[in-house]
């Protein structure tokens, strides 16, 4: 029979549709995709790649001399601008607030065929670093209310280069998505003194069905509410509202723990379109006790359609006690 779960956090709900459920390794993508490792190591095309730095975007370099690890350069075609002040307009149902904020790319590699997935446990945590430096120099301007990173692999993702990269947008707003994660989390510490995050943490610890990974740091879980399959949070095991206050140790904690993640998306699902998204607190919000900052990691498996733009409610084919079975490699269950 299907089932109606709540996602704790966001109060939203899902239906389990167990009796549609298909088994985890059907989601694989098909056996002839050409994944990532199987592609060149260089696009002569391609701007990320070594000797085709368009310099005059470039931010920041790791290292800052000789050859590059990691780069972030600023969108050819930003969403935003950088220049300028945040001005707003009313007149009505007209209201405006000027397009400033940040649009910047993080070329995560200089291999066009690289992915974290493959990358080394160093590689990710530069990647990693990366974020941080930059989300800790966009947060200290005073116009900036919220930073979104992301990370879009594969087409169906909305990714239009191949070259492994991720963005960093600095928005002047609190976008209402996020407002509302907010609101609800400070609703259920209102009602209960506890983070709801670290409430469901604390669970997935103690029930183990839905784990991936763990360690001294973070912890990574399939969501009992997944919205979709493989619907995954990595979340620190520390409570802590904003990725900008993350130490290096734990940054250290967190890079291996992705990267496995990561591969065994790669791995058992046939290198999976996805995207990838640090959820954290705003700019001028940075700690407090009922945010909690977590990834998100989205594979593109499934689509939405009128029922889900209709109602807001998704629709899983799938169960996410499978799913993270699955990934684990456990032994398919006997039915």
């Amino acid at each position: 029979m299907a089932e109606l779960r709540q996602n704790l956090a966001t109060r939203e709900w899902v239906i389990i549709a167990s009796e549609r459920a298909r088994r985890p390794n059907a989601y694989a993508e098909a056996p002839d995709r050409l994944r990532m490792h199987e592609r060149p190591e260089h696009d002569p095309a391609c701007p990320f790649c070594v000797g085709n730095e368009e310099l005059d975007l470039e931010v920041c370099r790791n290292p800052a001399e000789g050859n590059w690890a990691t780069r972030v350069v600023r969108n050819k075609y930003p969403a935003l601008t950088l220049d300028g002040d945040v001005t707003r307009s009313f007149n009505g149902v007209e209201r405006n607030i000027t397009g400033i904020g940040y649009h910047e790319i993080l070329v995560e590699h200089p291999l066009h065929n690289a992915t974290p997935a493959l990358m080394s446990d160093e590689e990710v945590y530069a990647m990693l670093q990366m974020y941080l430096e930059r989300g800790q120099t966009i947060a200290a301007d005073a116009r900036i209310e919220q930073i979104v990173f992301f990370k879009n692999h594969g087409e169906r993702a909305g990714a239009s280069l191949l070259h492994p990269h991720s963005q960093i947008i600095g928005l002047p707003i609190v976008p209402g998505d996020i407002r509302h994660r907010i609101e609800e989390a400070r609703r259920f510490f209102d009602d209960t003194g506890q983070c709801v995050f670290c409430t469901m943490l604390y669970d997935e610890l103690a029930r183990k069905e839905r784990l991936i990974g763990v360690n001294d740091h973070f912890a990574a879980f399939v969501l009992y509410a997944a919205s979709s399959p493989f619907h995954i949070w990595i979340l620190p095991r520390q409570h802590h509202a904003s990725f900008n206050n993350t130490n290096t140790e734990s940054l250290r904690s967190l890079a291996p723990l992705l990267r496995d993640v990561l591969f065994r998306l790669y791995i058992h699902l046939n290198d999976p379109d996805y995207n990838l998204i640090i959820r954290s607190s705003p700019t001028k919000e940075p700690e407090n006790g009922y945010f909690h900052w977590y990834i998100a990691i989205v594979p593109r498996l499934s689509r939405s359609a009128g029922f889900e733009l209709g109602s807001g409610v998704w629709i899983n084919p799938s169960l996410p006690e499978a799913c993270a079975a699955f990934l684990r490699g456990d032994p398919p269950q006997q039915t």
